[in-house]
């Protein structure tokens, strides 16, 4: 009976001492952090930090998560074009039809003077779908192409005489002591453009790739605007048998920071007469 009583207060013992060890090893080891996690957010609360001091004490830290992706779908507002317009002339002059509509002309009748003829599109947005890992995307939009071309010669675009099938609809001014100091036609579309776009670089915002497609545009707005040394500013506004609807491709270049547009319409841009074919190219500002 002695050897058990002995036994008991010895067991008890060590286990007072290891209780004592344990408690005060837990004393020494110094506070771990607070982490709170909400969502891709990440909050650490400095260990060892009191109540009162607790407005010191936070840090707070910002983490994306692993695996974070860009959005499938994203909009770019407000993008601007500015570049130069011009076109490839493909008319047969001698023909009736192109007769018919500018007796007299020829191939000069539609020259353009060299840097004057530009172009500004105003794109209210453009929006780009994921279509493979953000490196294939679907890029479309809505937006307007204002083209003016500026011709050297002192011919006028005049509105229709009611009165006859398929009137003359250019003329040159042969007014004696007469000189322009401009003589453009403006051509205004409404336009759409959908292209497949390459993005090289699909985790960095200005990066490198290329677009191509296809724009459809409607003509909302026409006129030939002139200022002579005697008339001064004179404004004739109708269609003159311009095509509604441009068809045109379209390409777009990303290199960084800076980008490149241009479009060509493969057919052309009147009703009857001239075979004459637009193209625009400049730079695009633009997020993306």
């Amino acid at each position: 009976m002695k050897r058990f009583f002995t036994l008991c207060m010895a067991l008890c013992a060590v286990l007072a001492v290891n209780a004592q060890t344990d408690t005060t090893g837990r004393q020494n080891q110094p506070p771990a952090d607070d982490t709170i996690r909400i969502g891709g957010m990440v909050i650490i609360r400095k260990a060892g930090s009191k109540d009162k001091e607790m407005k010191e004490d936070k840090e707070y830290k910002m983490r994306k998560r692993r695996g974070d992706k860009p959005s499938n779908l994203s909009t770019n507002w407000w993008i601007f074009d500015i570049g130069f317009s011009n076109f490839t002339d493909k008319t047969l002059y001698t023909s009736t039809a192109a007769q018919g509509y500018a007796p007299g002309s020829n191939k000069t009748w539609f020259d353009l003077k060299d840097g004057k003829s530009r172009n500004i599109n105003v794109w209210f947005f453009m929006q780009k779908l994921n279509v493979a890992k953000h490196i294939v995307n679907l890029k479309y939009g809505l937006g307007l192409e204002l083209n003016n071309y500026h011709f050297k010669q002192p011919i006028r675009f005049q509105e229709p005489d009611g009165t006859l099938v398929d009137p003359p609809l250019v003329i040159m001014d042969g007014t004696v002591g007469r000189s322009y100091k401009k003589n453009k036609l403006a051509a205004d579309y409404l336009t759409v453009p959908m292209m497949l776009n390459f993005n090289f670089t699909p985790n960095r915002k200005k990066g490198f790739g290329i677009s191509a497609g296809v724009s459809a545009g409607y003509l909302y707005s026409a006129r030939n605007k002139t200022i002579t040394s005697d008339e001064g500013k004179e404004k004739t506004k109708d269609d003159f048998e311009l095509e509604k609807w441009k068809l045109s491709y379209i390409a777009e270049l990303s290199m960084g920071p800076v980008r490149f547009y241009g479009s060509y319409a493969p057919k052309t841009m009147f009703e009857r007469g001239l075979d004459i074919r637009p193209y625009n190219f400049g730079f695009r500002i633009s997020n993306w």
